[in-house]
């Protein structure tokens, strides 16, 4: 049994085969994928997964290379949502500074409505952080509360970054970069206990080895747990198991909190 916590599975890189990709996921274990949004692009195809699919959640929320200098409007959307109907997390949210910082000012005001929202709504963060780790852990230690939870999704970093994430109370979200040979997690991944992790896929991003540079899909998800029971020197069993129970300690069932 399997949780994949963050997966895009309704984009159109999934629609010549859906069907058939779910199924290689439930027939491989995945039990649950959760679905972080990414604008108000997507909201009408996430939903119609939820919609058809029991065991497919949504977040709610504004990715941050969706913030320009409008992002205002996007977040009435989110906020309009969230009193709407319930959400498994807000998410999916953070900094990017890869791409292009000229919204650096508004990823980080975007970034701290949204982390409000989620403890009014008492809904745990997933948190996109790339090139920005440092930036995005300053700004989780300055919001941090008993009513704050969540994951650092795609986790990159090093040792001290993950550290600091756990020190926080938040897990380190674990995917397919995690079997790429000049990954870097090798040596995080050995000091960090498997009481800390979330398995992800990000479909249909980042597929793990073997399939690299192809489109990845929740089936994926073994692989992922395969790479982390060698690493951690723990059984597949313990690793899918444990992993499993911190996903539904972290996501609650929709409408219960």
């Amino acid at each position: 049994m399997m949780v994949d916590t963050h997966a895009h599975i309704y984009l159109e890189a999934f629609d010549e085969d859906f069907d058939d990709m779910l199924e290689r996921a439930f027939q491989q274990g995945v039990t649950k994928i959760y679905m972080p949004n990414i604008d108000h692009t997507s909201i009408d195809r996430m939903l119609q997964v939820e919609m058809d699919f029991d065991r497919c959640y949504p977040m709610m929320g504004l990715h941050p290379c969706s913030v320009n200098a409008k992002f205002e409007k996007e977040l009435y959307l989110v906020e309009d949502w969230l009193n709407k109907r319930g959400f498994s997390a807000i998410g999916e949210i953070g900094i990017d500074l890869y791409w292009d910082k000229t919204f650096w000012e508004q990823q980080k005001e975007a970034f701290k409505i949204q982390v409000e929202w989620a403890k009014q709504f008492k809904l745990p963060v997933v948190i996109h952080c790339r090139e920005s780790i440092d930036e995005t852990i300053q700004l989780i230690d300055e919001l941090n509360d008993n009513d704050l939870s969540g994951v650092f999704h795609c986790f990159t970093g090093d040792l001290k970054q993950a550290k600091r994430i756990v020190e926080l109370g938040f897990y380190v979200g674990i995917g397919g970069v995690s079997t790429f040979k000049n990954g870097g997690l090798d040596q995080v991944l050995t000091e960090v206990s498997i009481d800390h992790i979330l398995l992800e896929t990000d479909s249909p991003y980042l597929a793990p080895t073997p399939h690299r540079g192809k489109r990845n899909e929740p089936s994926y998800l073994g692989l992922v747990a395969s790479k982390l029971s060698d690493l951690m020197e723990l059984p597949l069993d313990e690793i899918t198991a444990r992993t499993t129970e911190n996903a539904n300690e972290l996501f609650k069932p929709i409408g219960t909190r």
